[in-house]
């Protein structure tokens, strides 16, 4: 029974899964916390995915193993493999005018013709999230650090390249020392850098060292080797994994999050998943990605060789932390206060812009409540605000979609927040639709075990193609329980109250 392990590196932690490679079944897991913050240092990152190792009873007898992490962090090295500062993360928003200035620079001065010059390149319009925005706000506000830039890595392509044993150099725990071209990464997490593009070259996707040069003011640096999606990019040394299996533990590409979750989900073309996370992500799978110059859609790529269309809100499950804050509940008392509230809250309503917003593009916005009034100035009333609030910003994401022309035919609500019953219950009467919903899991690092799987099959058994990609071997066919289905339900009143106040920030 060979073994195969999945790691999602989280904004807020590390999660280990160790399967079956040929069933998909659970063997065993651990997890340890990140820092908050939207800066944080690397190396935390790298002793919480070696404290979640041990959680999970070591990874010695592991075949593969695969990463999946936040994407878009910018990881910046210099030439002795050292951190040049701290990791500025997807939620980071103070490119914000980086990102504008880029914007306008490529359309010579007219923003428009620049947004969608970008989006018909990389797939997306700028936004503070996207990794070559903070590369300019380096230049920037960093003169020194980053002319000390000699390689830019993502979060998942870093932890990848520690786990092959590579790292600072005098670093005990990277014997194979600074080796910047030993860094790999895969289609996803590159198309979500904003100096890759993964239609370019006839297709096979590749970097565009221009933009790069654009944002950093050079482009004399290492960017990760591009792998196909089953291609192994080395092997873990084995004081980390696989010291127990005949030739090592093979690491996977990786991806980045939502392309992870995707195929730990089984998405196929046609179907969309509403994920309640740190973000909000409203993600559908297609043959080729758009090119939304209106900056709603980024068309990024998936982790099987199709495009992923994302559109990506910051308040999400926040949304709720803060109303659970707010009303001094848990979970499920939030959960109970929501459902004592009528459909549209009496008028009551919340934009939740709490972190600023990426979707639409509002980095300096605030939250507002609209209709407080004697009658809706109660706890459930609040609490029930909150929810449709951030339900209604991912039903927009859905229009989004819809109006770029991509398919829906099976909508999945996914994330931690997906478990809550009032999420289950107002979820349909904000989306107008049926919703499915997989039973609970470790999505991210579930996506990146089954790419350890294929990448394992793929290197017992396939025919390679050109680039490395298997020419004969499928992802392996894991299930997917589907726990609940909930049916259509569609309130409109609430969506029509958010229509009518959410530009009034």
């Amino acid at each position: 029974m060979p073994l195969v392990a999945g790691v999602d590196t989280s904004t807020q932690s590390c999660k280990i899964v160790v399967r079956d490679a040929d069933t998909g079944e659970l063997v065993r897991s651990g997890s340890a916390k990140h820092p908050d913050g939207t800066e944080v240092h690397p190396d935390h990152w790298w002793s919480a995915f070696l404290e979640a190792a041990a959680a999970a009873g070591g990874l010695v007898d592991v075949a593969a193993i695969a990463v999946g992490g936040q994407q878009h962090g910018l990881v910046a090295l210099d030439a002795a493999g050292n951190v040049v500062r701290d990791a500025l993360l997807w939620n980071d928003t103070r490119s914000a005018a980086a990102a504008e200035a880029l914007i306008s620079e490529l359309g010579e001065g007219d923003r428009a013709a620049g947004a969608q010059r970008w989006a018909d390149v990389v797939g997306s319009v700028l936004v503070a999230s996207l990794t070559v925005t903070k590369l300019r706000w380096l230049r920037d506000a960093e003169p020194g650090n980053a002319a000390r830039v000699a390689a830019v890595a993502l979060p998942h392509d870093w932890l990848s390249w520690r786990i092959a044993g590579y790292g600072p150099q005098g670093d005990p725990s990277a014997p194979l020392g600074p080796d910047l071209d030993a860094l790999f990464t895969d289609r996803s997490d590159a198309s979500g850098t904003g100096y890759y593009d993964a239609q370019g070259a006839d297709g096979a996707g590749e970097y565009r060292p221009d933009l790069l040069r654009l944002a950093l003011g050079h482009d004399d640096v290492v960017l990760p080797r591009v792998l196909a999606p089953a291609e192994a990019g080395a092997v873990a040394h084995p004081t980390i994994a696989g010291s127990a299996v005949d030739g090592g533990a093979l690491i996977g590409p990786g991806a980045g999050d939502n392309a992870g979750a995707s195929l730990g989900v089984g998405m196929v073309p046609g179907d969309v998943a509403i994920s309640i996370g740190t973000s909000g992500v409203v993600s559908a799978v297609a043959p080729r990605r758009t090119a939304d110059g209106s900056g709603a859609i980024n068309g990024f790529a998936d982790a099987t060789g199709n495009a992923l269309m994302l559109a990506v809100t910051l308040n999400a499950a926040r949304v709720l932390d803060a109303a659970r804050t707010l009303l001094d509940v848990d979970f499920d008392g939030l959960a109970a206060l929501a459902l004592q509230a009528p459909a549209g809250s009496d008028g009551l309503v919340l934009v939740p812009y709490l972190e600023g917003e990426r979707t639409p593009n509002r980095p300096d916005a605030t939250g507002t409540l609209h209709g407080i009034r004697l009658a809706t100035s109660t706890r459930p009333h609040l609490a029930r605000a909150y929810l449709e609030g951030m339900l209604c910003g991912l039903a927009d994401g859905l229009d989004a979609l819809r109006a770029q022309g991509v398919p829906i035919e099976r909508v999945m609500l996914i994330g931690g927040a997906a478990q809550s019953p009032a999420v289950q219950q107002i979820a349909p009467q904000v989306f107008g639709l049926p919703i499915a919903i997989p039973a609970p899991g470790e999505y991210v690092a579930d996506g990146a075990a089954r790419q350890a799987a294929w990448v394992l099959a793929a290197a017992r058994g396939g025919t390679a193609a050109p680039g490395g990609a298997p020419a004969d071997v499928a992802p392996p066919a894991w299930s997917t329980t589907i726990a609940t289905t909930l049916p259509a339900d569609p309130h409109p009143i609430i969506r029509d109250q958010y229509a009518a106040v959410r530009d009034l920030v």
